[in-house]
């Protein structure tokens, strides 16, 4: 009678593993999507239909639909004491009163993951705030994200929700702005605010990494969301969007990426973090230094 029970407990038990990997890869992350962009096809996932809060990840929308918009990229914008962020209270950003040009302000809310030139960005989207909300809702039915929601441009609300193959969507849907990718494969880049040279790093600091090809990224991190990573990426003869959402640290995130590279080379997934690993957590860690040193600890969207 002992028997067929432990065959029972062994069953659930494997189902239970099961059900937190897919493929051989245990994932880290609460949501993980990764998708063939050639085909369509799911190649990896973990939850991917549950929406979460993505925090910076909003960033890719807004600035897709500021862009949809044809504004002038040249056009100087003055930040404003209502770009100042007022849910999280934090303080890194373009300074209220610099006035920057568009194109600059795009600049900085994808690589630094600003949020006063992301927010100023929706401010001065033609008709204001009201006319860019009804604009991103519009983005969001066209792009059929069932299972999306967002309430802001920057990421800072938990109210902005997404799940991770809707992300996919999203990040598949940047292809048709070559402006995005040209940002966001960057490594860093210099521009100029009020006159002074600012050097700006990119927040996912696989971007330029050898043996990294990232084509398109974004990060995001807020309490609610825990860190987040969208990318695409060319490995071997493929190009695929990777979606993270959830995971509780950053060493969690950058494990979860580097054995979505290891898995689509045919390589063991590893369960620890190696010495490379650790790297790019460091690396990432500095790329973020000048962002994150003026900000509310723990409370940052990147």
């Amino acid at each position: 009678m002992r028997l067929p029970l432990f065959k029972h407990l062994l069953l659930a038990l494997l189902l239970a593993c099961c059900s937190a990997s897919w493929g051989g890869v245990a994932f880290r992350s609460a949501h993980v999507v990764v998708v063939d962009d050639a085909t369509g096809e799911v190649l990896l996932e973990k939850d991917a239909a549950t929406a979460a809060p993505i925090a910076s990840l909003t960033k890719l929308m807004t600035v897709m639909v500021v862009l949809d918009a044809h504004q002038d990229l040249g056009e100087p914008i003055r930040i404003d004491e209502s770009d100042r962020d007022t849910l999280k209270h934090t303080r890194a950003g373009v300074p209220v009163g610099a006035v920057v040009p568009r194109e600059t302000l795009l600049e900085l809310a994808l690589i630094a993951s600003d949020n006063h030139a992301t927010a100023a960005l929706a401010r001065s989207y033609p008709g204001g705030l009201a006319a860019f909300a009804e604009a991103t809702q519009r983005k969001i039915d066209t792009l059929g994200l069932a299972n999306t929601t967002l309430v802001e441009p920057t990421g800072l609300s938990p109210g902005n929700h997404a799940s991770a193959m809707d992300m996919a969507r999203v990040l598949q849907a940047t292809q048709a702005y070559p402006l995005i990718a040209q940002i966001t494969s960057r490594p860093a880049h210099a521009v100029v605010v009020n006159g002074q040279p600012w050097a700006v790093r990119n927040t996912n600091g696989l971007v330029g990494k050898p043996g990294w090809e990232v084509l398109a990224s974004k990060t995001g991190f807020t309490n609610e969301a825990g860190r987040c990573l969208t990318m695409r990426l060319r490995a071997g003869d493929r190009t695929v969007s990777v979606v993270l959402i959830g995971a509780l640290a950053s060493s969690a995130r950058a494990l979860d990426a580097l054995n979505i590279r290891r898995w689509l080379a045919g390589e063991a997934p590893l369960r620890e973090a190696t010495q490379s690993a650790q790297r790019t957590r460091a690396s990432a860690r500095k790329l973020r230094a000048p962002i994150a040193r003026a900000s509310v600890a723990g409370q940052a969207t990147v």
